[in-house]
């Protein structure tokens, strides 16, 4: 029997522009077919660029990246993204209760059915921890509204560990919506790069045609599934 109810999905990402690599075309499909959506990025993205983290030094980045961030999602049709201020690339030094509080807050207020996050194998740290937090904040106990996690690539993350170890099981078809994607991406002044870089556009639509054709359509962006109650 079917549902009618409206679905109600939180991605959850480490840095601004995972969430538009990682789950981009079905986010905006999502939206498209009445979906609520709401983004919460756990870090600021900017200071790993310096040996030691300076905020202040920063500041004027953070907040362009952002603002950056906003209008990337509102292409996607996103209106409610809560940026966090974690350490970036260095969420390894913030006690991981902290992290997990973040998430059971937006959690708890959001109320979603679906939960989509990164890939507990990937290279980046900040998305290994990220994982981790969402599945503690999603346990599976009474009341728990999340019936669904997936997790999504990273491009310059997933394929780069070793072994890579990515095994999707669940292909979204964003033949529509892959121009989307890349016009939110965009919104990121610097985070497109020259091919062959994985986040180059040329990458990233090649990328979504072999996904595609795995599962027998145009173009496809894919997901292990983690956790789903029916």
């Amino acid at each position: 029997m079917k549902s009618n109810k409206i679905k109600r999905v939180l991605v959850v990402a480490a840095h601004p522009d995972d969430e538009i690599l990682g789950c981009g075309g079905t986010v905006a499909r999502l939206v498209k077919e009445g979906c609520h959506v709401c983004t919460l990025i756990l870090g600021e993205g900017v200071t790993s660029r310096d040996a030691k983290r300076d905020r202040a030094k920063r500041g004027k980045e953070i907040e362009t990246l952002k603002k950056q961030a906003r209008e990337a999602n509102k292409r996607l049709g996103v209106r409610n993204v809560v940026l966090g201020d974690l350490p970036d690339n260095r969420f390894d030094t913030v006690p991981m209760l902290d992290i997990i509080k973040t998430v059971e807050g937006v959690k708890k207020e959001f109320r979603p059915d679906v939960v989509y996050t990164h890939f507990w194998g990937d290279l980046n740290i900040d998305h290994r921890i990220t994982y981790n937090a969402v599945l503690t904040a999603c346990r599976p106990v009474k009341g728990e509204t999340v019936k669904e996690i997936y997790s999504f690539e990273a491009p310059s993350s997933t394929e780069w560990n070793h072994p890579d170890e990515f095994q999707p099981d669940t292909f979204v078809d964003i033949t529509g919506t892959l121009d989307v994607k890349i016009k939110a991406l965009k919104c990121y002044g610097t985070e497109l790069r020259d091919f062959p870089h994985p986040r180059s556009e040329e990458a990233l639509r090649s990328a979504a045609k072999k996904r595609g054709s795995s599962a027998g359509i145009t173009s496809a962006e894919a997901f292990k599934a983690v956790r789903v109650v029916r």
